[in-house]
């Protein structure tokens, strides 16, 4: 083992697994229940061996749940029926799966869309939606709540904080669907909605971002108020606005999510409503419409200075497929967009779209950016919010030599409520002994007790132990002595 270079090992490392029309997971819907919970297990041990600390799994796809709701029918993604009982708990089951692994489960919510087809009676009967069809719009051939309708709003806030008040989730996520992605040139079709809940307004455009503001505003507080150490995050379109636009918008010639999504991200940014904000930068490095690199560097500059995480979406999905530009069929493309990132200090996470593509690793190139860039495990990042709370306690520890110089290390809590995770560094002993100044060699998940084997500590250093909370704050450090 050669001698480590000092490392925090602090980093977001995340997959997205999408249930809509069983992109990811569940494979096809009507699965057995144990075949469900069979191919779920399997997306998060593949996830933990590469290196993962996070899996953010879509809960709630179309105005549907995976979950027992009282608000919304289960998904049809689950047993093909939408309404239909899967016979299991979903998200409690991915909840328990995901901390036994040591992964982070962000629970990953679409707030406002209905279904993928325009046909009301093909919802389930009694469908909230149904229910209330003054809350319902119909456009480009699909069904969404319209954002402008308050009560609408506070029904898609009530349904997913239903998930958040019962389960012991590590985030709550949104991605881009805010106001839907325009179809050609149809306007979206809220004349209605403005004319009772717009009035005052003369700008549309800036209502119906303001109506995006109240329901990003709200989760936020929500989601404090009931789970605070649970993280609040969206996952943009890469674009704001382009500068040729908005002076503050950036050098590329895109979508501008502000105006055609009514979602101002930067805003959101700017005035602390996020923890995090995840834009999908799905461009190459160098793409003429929309640089990569631009693009890491204005996010980079949107969140400085703030308490906001800047976490990266890398489209894994684009890497090797026919079609795409010449820089995705190269199998150093991701690990180049790592490598500026690095150069970043604002950013401190990937994500990766999608977890079969992840798997898929087609022409080798998340098999060469994990080679270059994670050689070593991480723990996520702490909240700015949360830094400053009680750490846990160290955890007991006992190890003894083994065969052909090994060591075995077994870490247990020291109350009944096992820490979310154990971590072990290796520290030079030239240096003082605390984790800033020590490579994180290994990771495991919060257990009672729990036992880790690896080569004995080179001459010179030591190793460390410590507990991890939920809030992924560490205890003070334990030396390992055998």
């Amino acid at each position: 083992m050669r001698s480590p270079t000092l490392r925090t090992g602090r980093q977001l490392r995340g997959e997205w697994i999408a249930s809509v029309s069983n992109s990811n997971w569940p494979s096809r819907p009507g699965l057995p229940a144990a075949e469900q919970r069979g191919e779920l297990t399997a997306l998060f041990d593949r996830a933990a061996a590469l290196g993962l600390n996070a899996v953010f799994v879509q809960v709630r796809p179309t105005a549907d749940s995976f979950w027992p709701s009282p608000f919304e029918p289960w998904s049809q993604y689950l047993t093909g029926v939408q309404g239909k009982d899967p016979g299991y708990d979903p998200l409690g089951f991915m909840v328990d799966a995901a901390h036994r692994r040591g992964l982070a489960l962000h629970a990953w919510f679409n707030p406002y869309r209905i279904s993928r087809h325009s046909d009301m009676q093909a919802l389930a009967p009694g469908h909230p939606a149904r229910r209330h069809p003054d809350w319902v719009v119909r456009y480009g051939g699909a069904l969404y709540y319209n954002p402008g309708v308050p009560a609408a709003r506070l029904f898609v806030e009530n349904a997913i904080m239903d998930a958040v008040e019962r389960y012991e989730i590590d985030g709550v996520h949104f991605d881009d669907y805010f106001y839907p992605y325009p179809v050609g040139s149809a306007p979206f079709p809220d004349d209605d909605a403005f004319a009772t809940y717009g009035r005052g307004w003369t700008d549309r455009a800036a209502w119906r971002r303001h109506n995006v503001d109240l329901l990003v505003s709200q989760m936020l507080a929500r989601v404090r108020a009931v789970r605070p150490e649970a993280a609040f995050g969206i996952s943009p379109f890469g674009i704001w606005r382009n500068a040729s636009t908005d002076p503050k918008g950036s050098a590329t010639s895109g979508l501008q999510s502000y105006d055609a999504l009514s979602a101002d991200t930067l805003g959101w940014v700017r005035k602390g409503w996020l923890d995090y904000v995840a834009p999908q930068l799905y461009w190459s490095i160098g793409s003429t419409v929309s640089d990569y690199a631009v693009l890491a560097r204005w996010w980079a500059n949107a969140v400085d200075g703030t308490d906001v995480q800047l976490w990266i979406g890398q489209a894994v999905s684009r890497v090797g497929i026919a079609g795409q530009p010449a820089a995705w069929q190269e199998p150093g493309e991701l690990t180049r967009h790592l490598t500026l990132d690095a150069g970043l200090p604002q950013i401190s996470g990937e994500l990766l779209y999608s977890s079969s593509d992840v798997i898929a690793d087609r022409i080798g190139g998340v098999s060469r950016m994990a080679a270059d860039h994670w050689q070593y495990p991480a723990l996520p990042p702490v909240l700015a919010r949360l830094a400053g709370g009680a750490p846990p306690l160290p955890p007991h520890v006992s190890a003894a030599s083994g065969p052909r110089g090994t060591v075995s290390v077994t870490l247990s809590a020291r109350t009944d409520h096992a820490p979310s995770r154990y971590a072990i560094h290796l520290h030079t002993n030239r240096s003082p002994a605390t984790t800033g100044n020590t490579t994180l060699i290994a990771v495991l998940p919060g257990a009672p007790s729990t036992t880790w084997t690896g080569p004995a500590a080179p001459e010179g250093c030591t190793y460390l132990a410590t507990s991890v909370d939920r809030a992924n704050r560490e205890s003070a450090a334990v030396t390992v002595t055998y």
